[in-house]
């Protein structure tokens, strides 16, 4: 289990920038069916709590979410209480959605084969990873990206026009992170927020120099909790990034952007902005993981200007508003579903494409690229290549076994 990571959105146009839409369309449609995908509904992880939380608040808001992941879990469980559908079988669902939120490419391809006559957008949340790889599909009528870096990949992405992408930032459940009491004038307690064990070394070792009492709340550290908002409250300063950072500051704490990759700056009133048209993610990790650099930003404490950010967050990114601008984005893309006339051959064409991308020979040069780099990385690369190969030879060697039972 990881911390809770909520996430959701604060909306941006429907044009090709990061100029923000102030309000959502106001007219929106009636109850709608939106099927959600993603790689994994298991356990309590990034795009696992976006997905948890987007499709709460749908239901909330009086419509009618689907979840399809081929591993289900604890967290699909404790959707499925609040009586949405969760499925690993698409087969079984009980009815045909309006939409498709497509999240991660293979179940999101296997959600538009399985349902032909429905329009779609996709979410790109990762600018690096595998699973987060966009694609054309003539379906998808929206390209949605979660920071600039990801926008970036989507526009390198052939056959997206510019003109279907657009950016939503991550947003917080503010029912379930509250305000905190006002911080002390002096730090007192931190808390490393992560799931990652890399950077403890470094902040530890500050931290004591600081005179800081340091936690870690994480899978890394093996105590994750599934209600990190009733930790974050005991701690002044907070060492996060991406969601758990926004969560960090929707409740009051002093942030500090600070994972494994590297070392951010103190998010304050100045920074506030270019910071979260990053995601507040591993794209402003610039410092190395060194003692000197954290107690830099732990010096630029400041309980006054820490509680004027938890502001903004809260005033700018709430879940609930910001399910209204996907709502609009859902009526965008129906309305201009309805108008369109998109021919078999054409989704042939764009299938044919991502099976060629996607093939299984396309991910083992994929495999071996990554091995090649990794023998460049100084000191270490040479001893963990052999490992990479073994993994890849069982990969190799599964994959033929499944193919066999196939036939």
């Amino acid at each position: 289990m990881r911390p809770l990571q909520n996430g959701s959105i604060q909306s941006p146009p429907r044009e090709r920038h990061t100029d923000t839409m102030s309000h959502p369309s106001e007219v929106q449609p009636s109850q709608l069916k939106i099927l959600i995908t993603n790689i994994v509904f298991d356990g309590y992880t990034g795009t696992e709590i976006v997905v948890r939380d987007l499709a709460s608040e749908l239901k909330r808001q009086g419509h009618q979410p689907f979840i399809f992941s081929r591993k289900l879990g604890p967290i699909s469980r404790e959707v499925q209480h609040l009586e949405v559908e969760v499925t690993s079988d698409l087969a079984s669902l009980r009815t045909v959605p309006d939409i498709i939120h497509g999240q991660h490419h293979p179940p999101f391809i296997e959600a538009l084969l399985r349902f032909p006559g429905v329009p779609a957008v996709s979410v790109c949340h990762d600018a690096t990873s595998r699973h987060d790889e966009p694609f054309h599909y003539p379906r998808i009528l929206r390209y949605v990206a979660v920071d600039e870096r990801c926008r970036k990949r989507v526009e390198k992405t052939a056959g997206i026009p510019l003109s279907r992408i657009t950016v939503i930032l991550n947003a917080v459940d503010l029912e379930r992170f509250r305000a905190r009491e006002p911080l002390p004038s002096k730090p007192k307690r931190a808390l490393i927020f992560s799931n990652q064990t890399g950077q403890v070394p470094a902040i530890r070792s500050a931290a004591r120099r600081m005179g800081l009492e340091l936690q870690v709340l994480g899978l890394g550290a093996g105590n994750a909790v599934p209600n990190p908002e009733s930790m974050l409250p005991h701690y002044d300063i907070v060492f996060a990034k991406a969601r758990c950072a926004l969560e960090a500051m929707a409740v009051g704490n002093a942030v500090v952007l600070c994972d494994c990759g590297g070392c951010g700056p103190m998010v304050t009133s100045e920074n506030f902005d270019s910071l979260r048209s990053m995601n507040f993610g591993q794209g402003v990790l610039l410092n190395p993981l060194q003692r000197t650099h954290i107690e830099a930003q732990i010096e630029r404490y400041n309980c006054d200007d820490a509680t004027a950010v938890s502001q903004r967050v809260r005033v700018e990114a709430g879940l609930r508003s910001a399910t209204q601008h996907w709502l609009a984005l859902y009526a965008d893309v129906l309305a201009e579903f309805r108008e369109t006339n998109i021919g078999s051959a054409l989704e042939f064409s764009a299938l044919s494409d991502y099976l060629h991308q996607w093939n299984y020979e396309a991910r083992v040069d994929w495999e071996r690229e990554q091995l090649q780099r990794l023998q460049t990385v100084p000191l270490v690369g040479n001893n963990l290549v052999p490992l990479g190969k073994r993994v890849l030879t069982w990969w190799k060697d599964r994959e033929s076994r499944l193919s066999a039972k196939c036939f």
